[in-house]
């Protein structure tokens, strides 16, 4: 039986990344930003209701830490897939994973990397008209950078900028197989950050 409510897909770029001498960027771990933005983002899909039945994760260290600071923060036990074609992977690259995905789930984060995760975002949402207002983001602790409201402001700021700790949230219009650009309207898109030492 087929659910009323669209599928939705959560698209997390992982958080802000430290560059040690001669390590390989798969292994790179995450920087003290990234481990106080990662929870910060679990905090906002908590509260905004997009807690994942399911979640494709990149294999590399940064975005392994990312979820493992973010899952803690959601109140649930979602399936979790490390899927080496997450890393590195194109727009296009992306759907085919995604596609796969099976068909019963509702709400799947995908946790990877630029430029992917903005490509794929601008891809299934390209056909959405403008519209709706963002709102600025406030201080400290919770902070949102740049949340778009429905529409056009929202696909502007993802078009402009994809930063790290980055949360789009897209509603799709069929089935995962049928997943293809243009398919998806973007709902949401914030910039969670946690609170900086010293605030």
């Amino acid at each position: 039986m087929t659910s009323p409510f669209p599928a939705r897909l959560v698209v997390l770029r992982h958080a802000k990344s430290a560059w040690p001498p001669d390590v390989p960027d798969h292994e790179r771990p995450l920087a003290k930003r990234g481990r106080r933005d990662a929870p910060a983002a679990g905090r906002w899909l908590f509260v905004e209701g997009c807690v994942p039945d399911f979640v494709l994760c990149s294999t590399s260290r940064r975005t392994r830490e990312t979820w493992g600071l973010v899952a803690p923060e959601l109140g649930g036990r979602p399936e979790v897939v490390f899927e080496p074609r997450v890393y590195g992977a194109s727009a296009a690259e992306l759907l085919d994973v995604l596609r796969e995905v099976p068909e019963q789930r509702r709400t799947v984060l995908l946790i990877g990397h630029q430029p992917g995760v903005q490509d794929v975002v601008l891809s299934l949402a390209e056909t959405e008209e403008s519209g709706g207002a963002g709102e600025g983001a406030g201080e400290g602790e919770g902070a949102v950078e740049g949340e778009g409201g429905v529409g056009g402001e929202a696909l502007a700021r993802v078009r402009a900028k994809f930063p790290t700790a980055g949360v789009a949230v897209l509603a799709l219009s069929g089935a995962w197989a049928d997943l293809a650009p243009g398919t998806a309207g973007l709902t949401h898109f914030a910039v969670p950050r946690g609170e900086a030492p010293g605030k």
